[in-house]
């Protein structure tokens, strides 16, 4: 199952049986509204507060998953599950109500494709007959950890992204209909120096292109192997950046091949600046659109490539750079 350094092939294919996809407000006016399960009017989603919110999401897009599936909370051996904020409390809590046994996940942004990944592995290594996997984020709660809470009005640069409010879950199960789970690439931490909290696309660029290169060198796949590869979040600044990188390095992708999630969510002249970003950012575009048109037969390979800086506010503060990550899994059509 090991092929090359640090990729996996999936020779059992797990398979993607079902998915939930839960949104808010923000969302529900992007392009892609009609990908959700599920659109809330609000941020608070009932709640007293944007943390307990974001647990909602998680409970929200879990359930829906698992509904969908036709299958119950006890069918599921294992939940793997992430967020950005402290000691992933929104997933961690989310499960006192779902009662599944719990890994938690902490890869920032990258977390959607880390529980793919792992879920894929768990299932195709008789691990387990169903795994939910699941990634999460919420404005107003990312925002108020990692720059200033949204009520204190602060002014970004063009560089900065707007935090998805948005969870995505997939089931991913030994057996069923649906697309596969074929590989997985699990990257490296790169840090290239750079230290601006408000540039995540220029930091994780790097992390992108050392993933997608050490894909297509484990696999030994011709570089037109895919339909398409979409990173998670490297919006305006990165996805340019990350595009050039690769060409330096012999990797010649079209535009229509190399997209971004943060470029796909929201519609122009929404206040995003540089595009979204979060775990939830490629949790859902992928569990939502990307596999929709998949189903529809306009995708038969994809390969993601979620993005995550692992700084944290004290890592900040102590003027540290910012240490990136992003790990790739390949999903083809059923049947293939």
């Amino acid at each position: 199952m090991l092929k090359g350094h640090q990729s996996w092939v999936f020779e059992n294919k797990p398979v993607i049986t079902s998915t939930g996809v839960v949104g808010g407000p923000f969302e529900a006016n992007g392009l892609l509204s009609n990908d959700f399960d599920l659109l809330h009017e609000d941020l608070w989603l009932g709640q007293d507060s944007y943390e307990k919110a974001q647990r909602v999401l998680l409970e929200e897009s879990v359930t829906r998953a698992i509904e969908k599936a036709e299958l119950t909370n006890g069918d599921i051996q294992f939940m793997l599950a992430g967020d950005l904020l402290n000691q992933l409390t929104p997933s961690s809590f989310a499960c006192r109500m779902l009662c599944i046994p719990y890994l938690g996940m902490f890869g920032a942004c990258s977390t959607s494709m880390e529980g793919l990944a792992l879920a894929a592995f768990l299932v195709n290594g008789d691990g387990a007959n169903h795994v939910v996997t699941a990634a999460t984020s919420h404005n107003a709660a990312t925002e108020k950890q990692f720059r200033y809470p949204t009520e204190y009005g602060g002014q970004k640069p063009p560089t900065a992204q707007w935090t998805v409010t948005a969870s995505g879950a997939a089931i991913v199960s030994k057996e069923g209909s649906g697309p596969h789970v074929t590989s997985a690439t699990i990257g490296k931490v790169i840090d290239m120096g750079l230290s601006d909290p408000f540039n995540m696309g220029g930091a994780m660029a790097p992390a992108a292109v050392d993933t997608i290169e050490s894909h297509f060198r484990d696999l030994e796949l011709p570089h037109d192997h895919y339909d398409l590869i979409a990173t998670g979040d490297l919006g305006k600044i990165g996805l340019p950046i990350a595009k050039e990188m690769l060409e330096e390095r012999g990797i010649a992708l079209e535009d229509g091949v190399f997209q971004d999630c943060g470029l796909m969510i929201y519609r122009e002249g929404q206040p995003v600046l540089a595009g979204a970003s979060g775990p939830g950012c490629s949790a859902s575009v992928t569990y939502g659109h990307l596999l929709n048109r998949m189903k529809r037969g306009e995708i038969k390979r994809m390969l993601i490539v979620a993005t995550g800086a692992l700084l944290s506010p004290l890592s900040f503060q102590q003027k540290e750079t910012i240490p990136c990550i992003a790990h790739a899994v390949s999903i083809e059509a059923g049947g293939m």
